[in-house]
């Protein structure tokens, strides 16, 4: 009896397991090891003179033997740390933004979009993003990151980062090498005094430079080979002179806040595409200016408010656009608009600004409504 009672029990058993595909029942089976041995992530920051990185252990079941520890760049490559966020339904972002951080955690591999700003973090370690090489935004303002805190090749591998977010932090000089990708590069509102042509060496791809709110005196040459460039803010700096060479891709030009006081002659003339000028609050005067500095064609705005000029500078006639308040103009020479005044020879300004100069409203001569028949806005 005890014997039919076994072979009933097998033959069920047999029945029951017959249900499953065999390959199946053994890949469950593997996972289910695999699961008992779920790797556990451990980072711990450190810095150059201290231990790696990325430390991460393995434990094994109670009957096994231990794995070998996987390289640091194979491991868990989709886990997100516990410290951010990982949408599921944006996989490729992670946000670590606002939490008082002070370290970076580690980046998985599937990462494009990382931010990092409003933290405590005030180092990068060497080799911090050296796993995540796919990464195309990386967002690190609002920190209190320092140049010596800064591992020296910290962003030499991300050749697909496009923007890069720096502003607001304790930097000395620009980073520096930076991936030939970038596009975007924000690094106002630091402590940079100095940008060697060196600094931004080989980035063709760069768009936008933002440099506003620093202490630099000296930029040298450093825009010239910035192929790509269109937009340069270098307001609220040190500058005494205007930087050498503007690249001919160029449409924005900030330097409103500085100490410059002359601009050679047609030093506009290299960048046929530039639209915005703004130099407001320098010290410029008449003798620092040639007499076509300002006559380019493609000028539509031109700010040069809060200085020292003492007449109207020559301005094409193309330009729409004129702020000049604050200075110490005390005529109104519309030669300064139109070189001839007629039926077909006028000013395409719009907005003329001279308030807070010591012109007089009886000083306007009488064919300026001629030349400047466009100007909705005169304000003297």
């Amino acid at each position: 009896m005890p014997w039919a009672t076994i072979l009933i029990l097998a033959g069920l058993c047999g029945a029951s397991l017959a249900q499953y595909n065999e390959e199946e029942d053994l890949a469950w089976l593997q996972y289910y090891l695999r699961q008992s041995r779920v790797a556990s992530y451990n980072y711990v920051p450190y810095y150059e003179e201290e231990s790696p990185p990325y430390a991460y252990s393995y434990p094994s079941g109670p009957d096994t033997e231990p794995e070998p520890e996987p390289e640091p760049q194979q491991a868990s490559p989709w886990r997100c740390p516990q410290e951010c966020d990982c949408p599921p339904n944006f996989s490729s972002a992670m946000y670590c933004d606002t939490r008082n951080l002070r370290y970076l955690p580690f980046v998985p591999s599937r990462m494009k979009y990382v931010y990092f700003q409003n933290n405590l973090v005030t180092s990068i370690q060497e080799g911090a993003f050296d796993n995540a090489t796919e990464l195309e935004w990386l967002a690190l303002h609002n920190n209190q990151i320092g140049s010596e805190r800064m591992g020296k090749r910290v962003f030499g591998k991300l050749q697909r980062l496009e923007r890069l977010y720096l502003n607001n932090n304790n930097l000395t000089r620009v980073p520096s090498p930076l991936p030939r990708s970038l596009r975007e590069l924000h690094l106002s509102y630091n402590h940079i005094s100095k940008v060697p042509a060196s600094a931004l060496e080989g980035l063709e791809n760069l768009t936008a430079l933002y440099l506003s709110h620093n202490f630099i005196f000296e930029m040298g040459a450093s825009l010239k080979g910035l192929k790509s460039l269109i937009l340069a803010d270098l307001s609220y700096n040190n500058l005494r002179k205007v930087p050498d060479g503007l690249p001919p891709s160029l449409e924005q030009l900030y330097l409103e806040y500085n100490y410059i006081q002359a601009i050679p002659d047609e030093y506009f003339q290299v960048s046929p595409r530039l639209l915005y000028v703004r130099m407001s609050h320098n010290s410029l005067t008449n003798q620092g200016l040639a007499s076509n500095t300002f006559n380019s064609s493609s000028i539509l705005e031109l700010d040069l408010s809060y200085n020292r000029l003492q007449k109207i500078p020559r301005v094409n006639t193309n330009l729409e656009n004129l702020y000049l308040q604050g200075n110490r103009i005390d005529e109104f020479s519309i030669s300064s608009f139109c070189s001839v005044v007629d039926v077909m020879n006028y000013s395409r300004l719009q907005v003329l600004r001279l308030d807070g100069n010591e012109i007089k409203r009886n000083a306007v001569p009488p064919d300026a409504p001629l030349c400047l028949r466009r100007a909705t806005v005169i304000e003297i």
